[in-house]
């Protein structure tokens, strides 16, 4: 059974940090490209941020970020724990959502997590 558990949400004030983790379960985690996305009241689902797989010359992967977020979101991944993350710095009001990660390697292979809520307000 795959798993994907969100964590690290909660309440912060305006220019605070908060760091998300997403725990995957049930997948071959390395294989996956691992994204987070955010949903607004009464908005549509956003993509926030993406971390490819590592490529398999050299290690390394590539990242990814919505423009609202750039320079403020750090993605990162850490396979031997199967775990991603998500550092957001300089939190705006506007960045309150429920956050959602997103594991994918096929269309048949895409999954989702339930979502933490993060709030920015003061």
């Amino acid at each position: 059974q795959v798993q994907l558990v969100e964590s690290g949400g909660g309440l912060v004030q305006p220019g605070g940090s908060l760091r998300l983790s997403c725990a995957a379960s049930g997948i071959n985690f390395s294989l996956y490209t691992v994204a987070w996305y955010r949903q607004a009241p009464g908005k549509q689902r956003e993509w926030v941020a993406q971390i490819t797989t590592s490529t398999s010359t050299d290690d390394t992967t590539s990242t990814d970020y919505a423009d609202s977020v750039k320079g403020r979101f750090i993605i990162s991944r850490d396979n031997a724990k199967n775990t991603m993350y998500l550092q957001m710095n300089s939190l705006k009001p506007e960045d309150t959502a429920v956050y959602y990660c997103n594991a994918i390697r096929s269309r048949r292979m895409d999954y989702w997590g339930q979502g933490t809520q993060v709030t920015v307000s003061s």
